[in-house]
């Protein structure tokens, strides 16, 4: 089967969008199968790869993102998709790249895959502290409206959890399905550890091996909430000693380096791209600290559990559904103040116990890539295969 996805979001330096195409090339190649991902370039150019290959489209920067670009021209991506005639179309963004996708005039199967909530991301970000989360979703409704027209356009929608599938169909998307996404257990796992690891970081931090190593991962975004992290990290080290690790890189780099600037023993590495150093850091450190609400899933707040990482997070989103009480602390979400308290409540627990009880709940919790990948290949062969024999009996 081939598979077109044209994919908004995918940028050599992207954070999970682009980890997860780079999983899929290597799933669509063990499953038989050929992907063509879409994607905004700097320049039109095809780059082969095992499983498939990237078809970059010429368009312009995004103007608040420099990493980014956007779709444009929709004659520019269906004179690709006409070229590939693929067997069935992803569409991988609710913006401009969704509705292009969506609106090709070729007769083939047709999937929105939800990377993102936007009302969370944006909305419930900015106003939710103050409004409360079901008040925003109810100003948006206009919003709500837009992702149903977007969605019809469609014949499935797949989200990465059943959590997520029921938000979603109280505001009436249409044909959703739930595949949640997976975590590579052989890169990600307890085994990492690593204590000198440990304290390197903590001497970057201007401490010794005594203090607690904390970290947070993710893109420079608002909706990851580093405001929300510094302040707390601030009251935590006010009463324990504690150094604080930043992973990531993004729009709001000069943002949370200002964060990081006004308090002692935060450390800011940039953008990561090799995976086992990141899965090192997670498992040489003594929790995480997560700041955003509005996950879909939460690949950060997994690949920590699958460390064997205990984890402070907020209580909505897809980030509170890996938290147990047996090695997590939930905080609200957006408050500064709970998500301090949070991670002293945990700092004061036994590490060893926390770190055993995550890795044993993650094999319950957390599926693999490979487990991911099957679901939605299968999914989608017999959504290809059921319109095949549409057309059959239409003829």
């Amino acid at each position: 089967m081939k598979i077109a996805d044209v994919c908004e979001f995918y940028a050599p330096r992207g954070g999970g969008v682009r980890n997860y195409i780079e999983q899929k090339f290597a799933a669509a190649k063990a499953h038989g199968h050929e992907l063509v991902v879409i994607a905004p370039g700097a320049t039109n150019a095809i780059e082969l790869r095992d499983g498939g290959k990237i078809v970059w489209v010429e368009t312009p920067v995004l103007p608040f993102d420099r990493n980014y670009r956007m779709f444009w021209s929709r004659s520019d991506i269906y004179r690709v998709l006409d070229h590939e005639a693929p067997d069935l179309v992803e569409g991988s963004s609710p913006w401009r790249g969704g509705w292009i996708a969506g609106q090709w005039p070729g007769c083939r199967p047709k999937v929105l895959f939800m990377h993102a909530d936007p009302v969370a991301v944006y909305p419930q970000n900015w106003f939710g502290g103050f409004l409360g989360r079901e008040r925003v979703d109810r100003a948006f409704g206009w919003f709500w409206s837009y992702l149903r027209k977007l969605s019809a356009c469609f014949d499935a929608t797949v989200v990465t959890g059943t959590w997520l599938k029921g938000r979603f169909g109280n505001f009436g998307l249409s044909g959703l399905t739930a595949i949640p996404f997976g975590v590579d257990r052989r890169i990600f796992n307890p085994d990492r550890r690593d204590l000198s690891l440990r304290r390197d970081l903590l001497a970057r931090c201007g401490l010794d091996e005594n203090a607690f190593l904390l970290i947070a991962v993710g893109r420079h975004h608002p909706e990851k909430r580093f405001d929300i992290l510094v302040r707390a990290f601030a009251e935590v080290q006010r009463i324990r000693p504690a150094g604080l690790v930043i992973v990531g890189d993004g729009l709001m780099r000069a943002h949370v380096e200002q964060l990081a600037a006004s308090h002692p023993h935060i450390v800011l590495t940039g953008h990561i791209g090799d995976r086992v150093e990141i899965a090192a850091m997670l498992a040489s450190a003594d929790a995480l600290l997560h700041g955003s609400s509005s996950e879909t899933f939460g690949f950060a707040v997994a690949e920590a559990v699958c460390c064997g990482l205990p984890i402070v997070v907020p209580n909505a989103g897809g980030a509170c559904v890996f938290a147990h009480e047996d090695y997590a602390e939930v905080y609200s979400a957006g408050d500064w103040r709970a998500a301090a308290r949070a991670c002293l409540q945990l700092l004061e627990r036994d590490r060893g116990a926390l770190s055993r009880a995550a890795a044993a709940a993650a094999p319950q919790l957390i599926g693999t890539v490979e487990s991911h990948f099957e679901k939605l290949f299968t999914f989608y062969e017999a959504l290809a295969l059921h319109h095949k024999n549409v057309e059959t009996l239409a003829a």
